[in-house]
């Protein structure tokens, strides 16, 4: 892969990494369902008007739109409120490859090598290291409520993965517009269970330009640009060499939030990190391993 591809793919790493502390300043100015479904009419709208739709079915793209919208980042707005931090966030989400490995094993009986069972084991420890934080000390990095709700977040998206897997080859550019369509419905719905329809007019009229940024930033810096650089990066050069560069995504989350948010980063994050991204990679090179002596 060239440098300037390289480049790329860190870059958008670095976009969906950030990201987690863009959401936190979102967040302080929108309800979370607000924000998610202004987040996804800003990522739908006006791009599905000369955007052609993708070549899969309604219902496809409608359970991929509820998966991510009310599961995966409404799940997520809501902890991110009050009962997570961004970089410890940006750090629990990437369990959803723990569940999409178990996810194919049980619905699409995919086989795994045995050295990703180790490398699933050692991220599970890192996993298990926060939840015992979590359930052991209080410490102001995450509530229980905000482990559930992430790993609820980190599930949702593993089952859309596996939906957008069953489609079969897809322009992730195309499908994540229009998919984003159908997360906006239950996503204003909970909006208007969790608030009244005058809070949630007052969150709109008062937001800041900081505020209309961050939605900006998930809509076209994370969708738009971040879906449509990374899937044409993928139709470029083998999985194997472009996925494991997503391993960045929680470095580049935690050190924002230290730097930006001041967010401590302790021991026992730094070994979370360490053993959860090292357990991530050892999967994806035995992964790598077990297609080469297949092949």
């Amino acid at each position: 892969m060239p440098l300037i591809h390289i480049l790329l793919a860190v870059g958008i790493t670095f976009i969906w990494g950030t990201n987690f502390v863009v959401i936190k300043w979102g967040l302080t100015e929108f309800p979370p369902f607000l924000f998610a479904t202004l987040r996804f009419m800003a990522s739908a709208l006006p791009w599905v008007l000369f955007i052609p739709r993708p070549a899969v079915s309604w219902r496809t793209l409608a359970t991929v739109g509820l998966l991510l919208g009310a599961g995966q980042f409404g799940l997520l707005f809501f902890a991110m409120r009050h009962d997570i931090t961004p970089g410890l966030a940006s750090l629990l989400m990437q369990s959803q490859v723990f569940f999409t490995i178990v996810l194919a094993m049980l619905w699409r009986k995919e086989s795994i090598a045995p050295l990703q069972v180790g490398a699933l084991a050692l991220a599970g420890l890192g996993i298990g290291l926060i939840g015992w934080r979590t359930v052991g000390h209080a410490d102001a990095s995450i509530t229980g409520t905000g482990f559930a709700l992430v790993i609820g977040a980190a599930l949702a998206w593993s089952v859309a993965n596996q939906v957008v897997k069953a489609a079969g080859r897809v322009d992730m550019l195309r499908f994540m517009v229009w998919c984003s369509l159908f997360a906006i419905p239950p996503l204003l719905l909970l909006a208007l269970w969790a608030d009244t329809p005058a809070t949630l007019l007052q969150a709109v009229a008062r937001a800041t330009p900081l505020a209309w940024l961050a939605i900006a930033w998930q809509a076209i810096g994370n969708t738009i640009i971040g879906f449509g650089v990374w899937n044409w990066l993928l139709t470029r050069y083998p999985a194997a060499t472009v996925a494991p560069l997503s391993l960045l995504v929680p470095v580049f989350g935690m050190s924002a939030a230290a730097i930006v948010l001041g967010e401590p980063l302790p021991v026992w994050k730094l070994v979370a990190a360490v053993l959860i991204i090292a357990g991530l990679t050892l999967n994806f090179a035995a992964a790598g391993l077990a297609r080469r002596f297949a092949g």
